[in-house]
């Protein structure tokens, strides 16, 4: 499947300085597929380098946090990102 911008939503734009703008993005694809090289090319006027992309699976579910890598030429490539656990506790 593709991006769907429906599922991508601004959590923090950052306003000044250096600082990266978080943003979260809900599919019902895997996470190998959603930080692949290029799956986010339609928006790569919005993220830049060290972004961070809060990715939920909602087939699964998991939650992964992933850092824009590389933005060059349009081209978006995100880090493997770290898994966060969404179970339920005891």
């Amino acid at each position: 499947m593709a991006f769907d911008s429906a599922g991508f939503n601004t959590v923090v734009a950052s306003k000044r300085g250096n600082a990266p703008s978080i943003y979260t993005y809900s599919s019902a694809e895997a996470k190998a597929t959603v930080t692949g090289s290029g799956y986010f090319n339609d928006i790569s006027d919005t993220l830049e380098v060290g972004d961070l992309v809060i990715i939920y699976d909602t087939a699964t579910p998991t939650m992964t946090l992933s850092v824009v890598m590389t933005n060059t030429g349009g081209v978006v490539n995100l880090s493997n990102g770290t898994a966060v656990d969404v179970t339920a506790g005891s």
